[in-house]
């Protein structure tokens, strides 16, 4: 814990400094406060790396130059003077929050997705920068949410222990005290459990809300705005409702010019861009808009992968050829009454939606209905492609926020917020008591005890158990006895990934022998490579009898 505070006492003043300069030197205003700055040099500074990223690795010959840009600019324009004009009670009140959010932050990670695509990808951005084809060797390494990329830029340095989330939270309560948005301090406890990990469902959630906010109050800052809106999208698609709710308030409230659109679109071609070079088409990890790319996935197992995300949509309780047979109405009974805590969650999601659109028929006012109309796009855009509760979990949020916007108050908010908080940390403290209570939610058997070393330096897992094999050019790493690599040398490959490519008779190899920068194929396995593969699988298999 120690450690993040100076952590966070670094990375604060530079991404502050490198916001005043976006907004001096570009002319571009999120909105007014300390937060909207920082969020402002935030998604400067990760598109700057995506762009770079192409090039170089994200190490520390990156990380140093940002680091004294934005120390330099933070004290030349004695920004820290504005830390000092923050009320002396709101001061306090933020102090406690941050207290509470390090130490919720120091915990070990549990969130699955950690260790299998978080950390992975961060690895290849630190060595190599985005590397073309990279979901050849690894499927799921070809999304490179932006917000990997940015936390990857500060992982050298500022973040070595990956909770730069923990930074973004603090963030997120400062902008709710500067402006006066106390309802949004009561969704920080919820919050708390993405801080352990670089989950791009964090970021995504608090920028959706503060734009929300902004475009709630008024805010006619379209180009920013916009541009802001599709930035949340490129760290995670599923947010596709912002930029469609910001491009009809630009339509219908505004009535702006096309122009102030160019922005954003100018970031939606570099996230386009970005995909085709690590993915092969436009969106992961949908297969549309073929440009023909000699790096693309191999066409079956995008389709192993389609099939997987269909069964993760039923919480792997029913076989794929199951699902397949389902009517219509059997498909909705079933996701809605799975077993265990995700049934839950699906009749809640309803509910909120339901809610949602009775609200809206209620006050009958253009702003809430355009809301709406995103939120169910979004929704359906979900339903047709993987209805997975971690895909629509916003909503809960989005809904919350409009609901009751303006009903709590702050004495109200700080109680729930605090009190919540304290709860969370008891959870997080003694994991055992939540595992009895929800058996069924999947993480809490992966949350790690207390320990005291935590007041010093977060909890991290090491395992670092490999074997090493070659199949054709190719010469790679498997976790040992572990489905995941978050600690395997590079290039490492999924165990499960071995088993898929054996079935699609097909194997990753480099385009060059001699150099991984240059990038990954798919190749038809020959005789000689079968054997090879078979003998991975072999001692896989071997390893847990």
């Amino acid at each position: 814990m120690a450690l993040l505070i100076l952590s966070c006492m670094l990375i604060l003043p530079v991404l502050m400094g490198l916001g005043h300069a976006i907004q001096h030197y570009l002319q571009c205003t999120l909105s007014q406060g300390i937060a909207a700055k920082i969020s402002l040099g935030i998604a400067g500074i990760s598109l700057i790396w995506t762009v770079a990223a192409f090039f170089v690795p994200l190490n520390s010959y990156t990380e140093i130059p940002v680091i004294a840009l934005g120390l330099f600019f933070f004290f030349k324009e004695k920004l820290y003077i504005e830390w000092y004009h923050l009320p002396k009670k709101d001061s306090l009140l933020l102090s406690i929050i941050t207290l509470i959010i390090l130490f919720s932050s120091s915990f070990y990670p549990f969130i699955l997705d950690h260790f299998g695509y978080y950390v992975p990808t961060i690895q290849w951005l630190q060595n190599y920068g985005l590397v073309k084809g990279i979901s050849n060797l690894d499927l799921i390494l070809g999304q490179m949410s932006v917000w990997h990329i940015f936390q990857a830029g500060f992982s050298g340095i500022a973040d070595p222990f990956l909770r730069m989330n923990s930074v973004l939270l603090i963030i997120y309560a400062l902008y709710s005290i500067e402006k006066k948005s106390w309802i949004q301090l009561c969704l920080i406890p919820f919050l708390l459990l993405f801080i352990q990990s670089p989950s791009p469902d964090l970021p995504v959630l608090v920028f959706s809300l503060i734009v929300l906010n902004e475009i709630l109050n008024g805010n006619k800052n379209l180009a920013v705005l916009f541009g802001f809106s599709v930035w949340v999208f490129t760290i995670k698609p599923t947010m596709i409702w912002l930029p469609v709710l910001t491009f009809l308030y630009s339509v219908f409230i505004l009535k702006a010019s096309y122009r102030k659109l160019i922005f954003g679109i100018g970031i939606m071609v570099l996230f386009f861009v970005k995909n085709i070079w690590t993915f092969g088409y436009p969106v992961f990890p949908l297969a549309f808009a073929d440009f023909g790319t000699a790096w693309k996935p191999d066409p079956e197992v995008l389709k192993l992968s389609s099939q997987y995300a269909t069964q993760k949509t039923y919480d792997m309780q029913y076989s794929y050829r199951s699902i397949r047979q389902f009517s219509v109405t059997e498909s909705i009974s079933r996701w809605l009454f799975l077993k265990g805590i995700k049934s839950v969650i699906h009749i809640l999601f309803v509910m909120t939606l339901i809610l949602l659109i009775v609200y809206t028929a209620i006050r009958k006012k253009i702003l809430i209905t355009l809301i709406c109309i995103a939120v169910i796009v979004k929704c359906i855009l979900i339903i047709l492609f993987s209805a997975q509760y971690r895909f629509f979990i916003d909503v809960f949020f989005v809904v919350f926020f409009i609901l009751c916007r303006g009903y709590v108050s702050k004495k109200a908010s700080v109680r729930i917020c605090l009190l919540l908080s304290i709860g969370l940390l008891g959870c997080l403290t003694f994991p055992s008591a939540l595992q009895s209570v929800v058996p069924s939610f999947r993480p809490g058997s992966f949350m790690g005890n207390f320990e005291k070393e935590q007041l010093y330096r977060p909890s991290v897992y090491h395992y670092n158990r490999f074997r090493s094999f070659k199949v054709g050019n190719l010469s790679f790493h498997v976790s040992e006895k572990y489905p995941f690599n978050f600690d395997t040398p590079l290039p490492a490959i999924s165990e499960s990934y071995i088993f898929e490519y054996a079935r699609a008779d097909v194997f990753p190899q480099l385009k060059d022998g001699k150099d991984i920068r240059k990038g990954f194929t798919h190749q038809k396995l020959t005789e000689e490579e079968q054997l090879q593969v078979k003998q991975v699988m072999h001692i896989i298999e071997k390893s847990y009898r």
